[in-house]
């Protein structure tokens, strides 16, 4: 149905020209579903991009290659030699895209039952009430709760899961014969990801399409895909059928992308990373790689009981913050949204407490009011044996520097306008940890090529460094007052598993090397196991279960955190041989197509 052969793409830059993908060559049958899975820049999106012509030239130019899809309207055709208005027939029509960020997708200024309404009449001769009626049931098929009010509301208005499902309506509005989704699910809650994936595979079932889906989660792709493309640096460095890439990776970038995903079924010292396998020998398996940084029971037990011998460093106790939800010309309060009530727990010097549930949890919150950049509404905080709750500003100011915080987006926590070294620096002198400018730099400096930098990133701004390189920046600015806790809210959750991978081993390294304790707050549950000893799950800003990470993972009691566990995607090879199983028996003969 589609097929790619040799594509040449690349980029014109002040230095020259840069290739973007490079002899990039697959096959798409009907009715079945590709994986394309690399790290940011490998060559996934342009791929994906070049297929429905949406390089922008200049700079990009599609220089060698021909793309050839069997068209219902056209036959078969080579996509990179048709005219601009037979693209324009096809896009959206028979070839549809699901892109990444469903925000900047969706016009912010006309509702989602409008833009929806304008895909169908665009390619369909339809009436405005056939369009109203279809865009409702298209609402209804992705599974949106009250179509009439989705139809009604704008963007902004619905949460990411919401966003992503208006969509995919959009995508397949028209019935097409090639769907492509590129990184439909990143940096959504785990059970959303798990309803959204379901919703793909029931989708391209009942239509017949055929699905490219792109992430960089190979236990994503192991759930929804059939064979698999690996891209690395722009090239294609293995492929084939989605078991066989898991049960024998060849190559020492895919082993890498497997092993660097935190695994449920044991607990380790460290993550393998990609530069592991890159730099050993090619015989190096995930299992042996797995293997060496396994932690045993006794190990794991004996840090537990060495944790709970000592003082707790942080007392939270029923922590309660309500917001007021006001009504009426004279905003009067007719109640109260309670996004943490009655929260309790303590944090013990050198430990890290995991902090789950999906989004709007109260887990954000928790972890703002404990430094009270919000104001709790009720409960106590204790930190280093002083009351937080009842501090005066100046009082307050002084305690912050031993509790930090890491936010989720390091682009819009740091200062566009300032370097990384005046941002650095800053804290340093502020707090009166060194006494001359001079000294704080050298203490910069050796802060960022502790957190994996150089020292020349001392003198450059936010927006020339990669995301991995600006959580670091991040750490390193966490780490210059010398703290004693931090809280990690979301602070992998939007980089690549093997960028991710390469932040927990750091954040664990220096937990070693200071004595940190973390509050790690995330809503993927596999690198919360990894990184924690104990673990709280929140739901609806109340704690439903806690205690020790591997127990709870073991044995979940309440029904929420059994239903957190069952969404992960596990990335085994028995899960992904169940997927295909059952994928196998909800298919269709071909033929239907």
């Amino acid at each position: 149905m589609l097929e790619v052969r040799h594509l040449h793409v690349g980029f014109s830059t002040r230095a020259g020209y840069t290739p973007a993908v490079e002899d990039v060559s697959f096959t798409l049958p009907p009715g079945r579903t590709l994986g394309i899975v690399g790290e940011s820049g490998s060559g996934k999106s342009v791929t994906a991009l070049s297929i429905l012509r949406l390089i922008p030239s200049p700079p990009g130019q599609i220089r060698q290659g021909e793309i050839l899809f069997d068209s219902p309207s056209l036959g078969r055709v080579d996509l990179l030699t048709l005219s601009e208005k037979q693209m324009r027939h096809l896009r959206g029509n028979e070839i549809a895209m699901i892109f990444q960020e469903p925000m900047t997708s969706l016009n912010p200024v006309f509702t989602c039952g409008e833009q929806v309404v304008e895909a169908i009449r665009l390619h369909q001769r339809v009436s405005a009430k056939e369009a109203y009626e279809r865009a409702l049931a298209l609402f209804e098929e992705v599974k949106l709760p009250n179509p009439k009010r989705i139809y009604e509301a704008y963007p902004h208005q619905l949460s990411g899961g919401q966003k992503q499902r208006v969509m995919i309506a959009m995508a397949i509005s028209c019935e097409p014969r090639l769907l492509i989704a590129d990184e439909p699910t990143t940096a959504l809650d785990v059970t959303v990801q798990k309803t959204i994936l379901e919703l793909l595979l029931e989708l391209q079932t009942r239509h017949g399409m055929s699905l490219i889906f792109i992430s960089h989660d190979l236990g994503v792709i192991g759930e929804i895909c059939d064979e698999v493309l690996v891209m690395y640096k722009g090239k294609v460095v293995e492929q084939g059928e989605v078991r066989a890439i898991f049960a024998h990776p060849r190559a020492a970038y895919t082993k890498g992308l497997i092993a660097c995903r935190p695994p449920l079924d044991r607990r380790l010292h460290r993550l393998p990373t990609l530069a592991d396998f890159l730099r050993a020998p090619e015989r190096l398996t995930v299992e042996e790689a797995l293997k060496a940084e396994t932690v045993s029971e006794e190990q794991y037990r004996t840090r537990q009981k060495r944790l709970a011998a000592q003082a707790p460093l942080l007392e939270v106790e029923n922590l309660q913050v309500h917001f007021p939800v006001t009504r009426g010309v004279f905003g009067r309060v007719v109640d109260y949204v309670k996004a943490v009530d009655g929260v309790s727990f303590t944090v013990y010097p050198g430990e890290t407490v995991g902090l789950v549930g999906e989004s709007g949890s109260g887990k954000t919150t928790t972890g703002r009011a404990i430094l009270r950049l919000i104001e709790p509404t009720g409960g106590r905080v204790v930190f280093m044996d002083q009351e937080v709750t009842g501090l005066p500003s100046e009082a307050l100011r002084r305690l912050r520097r031993y509790m930090q915080i890491i936010f989720q987006d390091p682009y819009s926590s740091l200062n566009p306008r300032l370097t990384v070294g005046t941002m650095l620096t800053e804290p340093l002198l502020f707090h009166k940890i060194v006494e001359t400018p001079a000294q704080a730099k050298e203490k910069a400096i050796e802060l960022l090529e502790k957190v994996g930098l150089e020292a020349d990133h001392f003198y450059r701004y936010p927006h020339e460094f990669s995301g991995g390189q600006r959580q670091r920046i991040a750490i390193a600015r966490a780490l210059a007052v010398q703290p004693k806790f931090i809280i990690c809210d979301e602070s992998v959750s939007a980089l690549d598993v093997s960028v991710q991978a390469q932040v927990l081993n750091l954040l664990l390294d220096l937990q070693e090397q200071y004595g940190l304790s973390y509050l790690f707050i995330s809503h993927d549950l596999s690198v919360v196991k990894f990184m924690s000893d104990r673990l709280l799950v929140l739901y609806q800003g109340k704690v439903v279960e806690s205690g020790y990470a591997e127990d709870i993972y073991r044995a979940p009691q309440h029904p929420y955190t059994q239903r957190l566990i069952e969404a992960i995607p596990k990335g085994r090879l028995q899960d992904i041989e169940a997927a295909l199983a059952r994928r196998r028996h909800a298919r269709p003969t071909t033929a239907t197509f």
